[in-house]
Formats: structure tokens, C-alpha cells, sequence
């Protein structure tokens, strides 16, 4: 005669399933167990419990993904704390992993991306290729000093003249 399982050994399996599947904080296990509808207590338990034994390390994850996603997809610091506070990473924890990542670190990817994307942008119109490269790291969390900066350093390096259209950069 099979028996029920009890709210625990439910809460273990799916929050094991869960970090199985891929590295994951604890607010989002917390999340994917209340969608089960496991009750807070047990979840909470359990979570304790993960965390006891390093099954749950939210300090460990924030630095992991900040590593990769800044290694990997050249996110800039910004986009990275967004990221890091949608999966519920405590702002103190995502501050200390932040900080694996300065301003030449951050420069580099900035350059690494523009430098990559200017072959696909090699026969466009300067102001076009300008705008599309400060919008790819616009949308990767540059800020637009960053962003104006290594464009510019690029663009010169190819042999564009950086001043051309300065006034294209204006803010307003």
C-alpha cells in the first residue's frame, strides 16, 4: 500500500529538482515550492535546511552569475544587479558580488562587444553604426559616458573620425 508523501519530502523533491535543473537562489525556490502550493513553514524548513548543508548558497550563486554572465554575455554592472534583484538576491549579497567586477573590467567588455559588433556594422553610415553600437551596450547595462567613450576608441581605431558627429552624442 503506497503512502502519501508528506509536505517535506514534497518540498525536498521539487526544491532538489529544482537545483538539478540549474543553480538556483533561494527566493526562487521559495517561489517554484509556494506555485506547488507547499505551505511557507515547510518550504521554509527545508530551505533552512538546504542552506545548512551548501545546498542553497545565495552568496555563491550572486558571485557565480556574476562571473558568467559578466564573462560570457559582457553585462555590464548595471544590468547584472537587475538581474541579481529579479531572482531575489538580498541588495547586500549582490553588492559583494558586484564588486568582482571594476570600472577596467567593465571597460574591457564594453570594448570586446563594440569591437565584435563593428564587422556586422562595417558598411553603414557612421551616424547609423554610431547609434546601433551605443544602443547594444545601452541594452547590455552600459551607461552612455562608458558607451560614448569606447564607440568612439573604436570607430578611431578603424580609422572614423570620432569628432565628425560629436553632436550626434547629445543627450537632449
Amino acid at each position: 500500500m503506497d503512502r502519501e508523501p508528506d509536505a517535506e519530502e514534497v518540498a525536498r523533491t521539487i526544491a532538489l529538482r529544482q537545483l538539478t535543473a540549474a543553480p538556483r537562489s533561494r527566493a526562487q525556490l521559495e517561489a517554484a515550492l509556494a506555485k506547488r502550493d507547499v505551505p511557507e513553514d515547510v518550504a521554509a524548513r527545508v530551505l533552512d535546511r538546504f542552506t545548512e548543508v551548501g545546498l542553497v548558497d545565495d552568496t555563491a550563486y550572486a558571485e557565480m552569475l556574476v562571473r558568467t554572465r559578466h564573462a560570457e554575455r559582457g553585462l555590464a554592472r548595471r544590468a547584472l544587479a537587475a538581474e541579481l534583484h529579479k531572482k531575489g538576491i538580498d541588495p547586500e549579497v549582490a553588492g559583494a558580488a558586484l564588486a568582482q567586477v571594476d570600472d577596467a573590467d567593465e571597460e574591457a567588455a564594453a570594448r570586446r562587444l563594440v569591437e565584435k559588433k563593428t564587422r556586422s556594422t562595417a558598411g553603414l553610415d557612421r551616424q547609423v553604426r554610431r547609434r546601433r553600437l551605443a544602443a547594444m551596450l545601452a541594452r547590455k547595462g552600459f551607461g552612455p559616458g562608458v558607451a560614448m567613450r569606447v564607440v568612439d576608441e573604436v570607430l578611431a581605431a578603424e580609422g572614423e573620425d570620432p569628432g565628425a558627429d560629436r553632436a550626434d552624442w547629445s543627450l537632449d
